[in-house]
């Protein structure tokens, strides 16, 4: 099992609370749904605060109520996937791929066109910046697809947005560009400064944090398309600082609704 701390109980909180509303509507509009999780680990946790073991999001998945038609876990790590086939080893809708979920995903995605009265809500919950923004575009770009993307800014903080970006590593950079779809985040972080010796130079942006993440919020509109995106849920850590936010974007009014009272929910339990 993954051990996992308080914000990860919560996002498992936040997808529990959430499956069921989203099911019982699509299935009143007679839709055929899926579900999708790009990074389903082991379908089981331990609690760091209670030691408790706790389903993961595979399966509160399974265990949703209306079910879904379909359900497709990922993961690379063949233990992983071998867990997650042991749930559910005779259901013909059940399916688990070993495999980056970034090459995984757009073969999934023809089974939920709009057109077929089709809809599909996907889960991308990695340890750091490594889903593709090709990925995310497309599920945008599907009209039918909801998705809770888990942006790791802890992980760009580290890694990547460093005070001075010419300190970054290029793989780092690289990884960022991948993320973002293109390398328009420098302009959000960053601003020039003059030194004493008159040569300009670039430093990192004190509320930074909440820049990028509306300048990504407003991507997921604009550049992917998806009608809905509310301000995403920022995790905490003891002192304040942002770890990661999570999202939720759609091409639905009433998801929208729902999650934003789910979001708000868990605003006021931190004191946001």
């Amino acid at each position: 099992m993954d051990p996992v701390g308080l914000w990860s109980e919560v996002k498992l909180a936040i997808i529990r609370d959430y499956l069921p509303a989203y099911s019982k509507l699509v299935t009143g509009y007679n839709f055929y749904h899926l579900y999708i999780d790009g990074f389903a680990g082991f379908g089981l946790h331990e609690s760091r605060a209670t030691g408790d073991v706790i389903q993961g999001s595979p399966l509160i998945a399974l265990n949703t109520v209306p079910p879904f038609k379909e359900y497709h876990f990922i993961d690379k790590d063949p233990a992983r996937v071998a867990q997650l086939r042991s749930y559910a080893p005779d259901r013909r809708d059940v399916h688990v791929h070993e495999g980056d979920c970034n090459q995984v995903v757009p073969d999934i995605l023809p089974r939920a066109r709009r057109q077929d009265y089709k809809r599909a809500l996907c889960f991308l919950d990695p340890y750091g910046i490594d889903i593709h923004w090709g990925l995310v575009q497309s599920l945008g770009e599907l009209k039918s697809a909801e998705i809770f993307l888990n942006f790791m800014v802890m992980d760009m903080n580290m890694n990547v947005l460093l005070h001075h970006p010419e300190k970054a590593l290029a793989s780092q950079v690289e990884r960022m560009n991948r993320f973002w779809g293109d390398e328009s985040w420098r302009t959000v972080i960053y601003t020039s400064q003059t030194t004493l010796f008159g040569t300009d130079t670039q430093v990192k942006l004190a509320d930074s944090n909440a820049k990028i993440a509306e300048a990504y919020r407003k991507r997921l509109k604009e550049v992917a398309g998806f009608e809905f995106v509310p301000p995403p849920l920022p995790f905490l850590n003891d002192i304040g600082a942002t770890i990661y936010y999570l999202f939720f974007a759609s091409p639905n009014k009433t998801g929208h609704k729902i999650v934003g009272e789910i979001f708000e929910k868990y605003r006021r339990s931190q004191g946001l």
